[in-house]
């Protein structure tokens, strides 16, 4: 007979497996092979409208992408607010539209145009801080803010954000309103997920409460805009690849090469799970505003780069405006609408995130497969080849302004290959394989006709 102590151990194992089992995050199947745009609503029309938008979605949809995320659509906190129109992260109200971008009836019109068209649509949650004349603080809960020595709200701890307030996570009635506004919008408006700003400032046990609060409204995505592995565990799909990011940036600036991106990819693959999809780009609003267009910070490898960072691993971001060469930093605080010319890049765009769509390889997470690198003795040239089931795709960059002449052993690579962009073949061999590279050149074969 069981002693009443042994028991009460096995109850308790029986619950821990249960609430474990509750607590499983299956990322959509939906985003096997999907890719982002990052949409400014602000800045993507002259109007700075969500009506604006709903013309250019099948635009959108045709270039091959499947998430919209929309940066912050709530009214703008006036209270100590940047430039006349204000930061979109200092959010007066969790649960109203910007009236300037429109209201309540035509963004619910713009989530279901773009589902309409097969897409999904996620918006950016500040959830770390508010504008410091945040309805909560009007209505008088000064104890959800952490508050200075004489009692008043004050910036997040280390910054300069002066035109926001830093939030209190100790009270547990801040994090249920919190998440009370998070299921608003997905049960209201039938929103897709969230986009979570510095969400490795928020404590994680928020964002797992979060997560399954939302999941049983409906299964939603969730991007955290961090690279903090445990966000993965049950609250995020996918993190940002700043690191990657920066790496690019500093390749291009010859500090450093494609040794620098192996050891990177060797290091995460430490860190996260197969599972855990990684956000890659060349562009965002960050980058943008504040440090440069892809094209003054990687130069005439900025296209290189748009290939390495869609191919490489990750799912691949554009930021609004790329699509046409758009080579402007756009005003953070102000109204600064993207000069749209031509669209030059919407066909370079499609052909690759067709490509990625095609080859299983590609995928993202465990869906595709990790990228492998082959040796060349040249850290100006990267290759890796990433290998699902008989889908083999092989990536060629030349990181360098000069040409290279490049040779290489690939094992179990033989066959014939065709090329992405220039659908020339390639008779792919395990021992002997030369290839020459212009500057910022790049091939990417695969075995798929």
């Amino acid at each position: 007979m069981l002693k009443a102590k042994s028991i009460v151990s096995i109850l308790f194992l029986i619950t821990s497996f249960y609430y474990q089992a509750q607590d499983f995050k299956q990322v959509p199947e939906w985003s096997k092979d999907a890719v982002m745009y990052e949409l400014n609503v602000r800045q993507f029309s002259s109007e700075g409208t969500f009506e604006a938008i709903y013309d250019e979605l099948p635009r959108l949809k045709k270039m091959g992408i499947d998430i919209i995320w929309l940066m912050p659509i709530h009214p703008i906190g006036e209270l100590n607010r940047k430039g006349s129109k204000g930061s979109y992260y200092a959010v007066k109200d969790y649960k109203k539209i910007n009236p300037f971008f429109g209201n309540e009836s035509s963004f619910k019109k713009l989530v279901q145009l773009t589902h309409s068209q097969g897409m999904k649509l996620i918006i950016d949650w500040v959830a770390n801080h508010t504008s410091p004349d945040n309805i909560w603080i009007e209505q008088g809960h000064l104890d959800w803010y952490t508050l200075d020595s004489i009692g008043g709200v004050q910036p997040p701890p280390g910054t300069d954000w002066w035109d926001v307030s830093d939030l209190n996570y100790d009270n547990m009635d801040m994090r249920s309103a919190m998440i009370d506004a998070m299921e608003y919008w997905v049960r209201e408006f039938d929103i897709d997920g969230y986009r979570c700003d510095v969400a490795g400032w928020v404590p994680v046990d928020f964002w797992n409460d979060a997560r399954r609060a939302l999941d049983k409204i409906k299964p939603v995505f969730m991007l955290a805009e961090d690279e903090g592995e445990k966000l993965h565990d049950l609250a995020f799909d996918m993190t940002y690849g700043w690191e990657f990011h920066h790496i690019m940036n500093e390749v291009a600036k010859k500090h450093m090469n494609a040794d620098s991106i192996i050891a990177y990819f060797e290091r995460e693959r430490k860190r996260f799970a197969s599972n855990a999809y990684r956000l890659h780009f060349t562009s965002n609003h960050d980058e943008n505003s504040w440090n440069g267009t892809e094209y003054e910070r990687m130069g005439k490898g900025a296209e290189c780069f748009a290939v390495l960072s869609s191919t490489i691993h990750g799912m691949p971001l554009i930021y609004n405006g790329q699509e046409s060469s758009f080579n402007r930093r756009l005003e953070f605080f102000e109204k600064d609408s993207i000069d749209w010319g031509t669209y030059d890049k919407n066909g370079f765009y499609n052909t690759l995130f067709k490509f990625k769509k095609e080859n299983p390889a590609l995928w993202n997470g465990d869906f595709g497969a990790f990228p492998e690198f082959i040796e060349t003795g040249n850290p100006n040239v990267l290759i890796f080849k990433r290998v699902k089931r008989d889908n083999c795709v092989i990536g060629l960059f030349n990181l360098s302004e000069s040409k290279q002449n490049v040779k290489f052993k690939c094992d179990n690579c033989k066959g014939t290959y065709n090329e992405l962009f220039s659908d020339e073949s390639f008779s792919m061999s395990c021992k002997k394989n030369k290839v020459s590279l212009d500057a910022w050149d790049f091939k990417v074969y695969s075995t798929n006709e």
